[in-house]
């Protein structure tokens, strides 16, 4: 495993609950951040905050807030993981 693949991970865990995760992703670009785990976490933090989440589950439900929180995991966690791979 390279830095970029363990570091995606926990940079999309971190703007799961952010509120402001667009200022804390440029923030950590520019502390040394990787490219792919930036990415990871601008991709996943506005989708995945947790007023969006509570919002997009009093419209969808349980069961398809789930299912749209798992995609979004999913789907973020590989984009920064190939982005980090193409572009060191």
């Amino acid at each position: 495993m390279t830095t970029e693949s363990v570091s995606t991970t926990p940079a999309r865990g971190i703007g799961f609950f952010e509120k402001y995760p667009t200022l804390w992703g440029i923030l950590c670009l520019g502390s040394g951040m990787g490219k792919g785990p930036a990415l990871a976490l601008l991709l996943a933090g506005p989708a995945l905050s947790l007023p969006n989440m509570l919002v997009i589950r009093s419209i969808l439900g349980t069961k398809k807030t789930l299912v749209y929180v798992a995609l979004v995991v999913a789907m973020a966690t590989a984009s920064g993981l190939i982005y980090g791979a193409l572009f060191r």
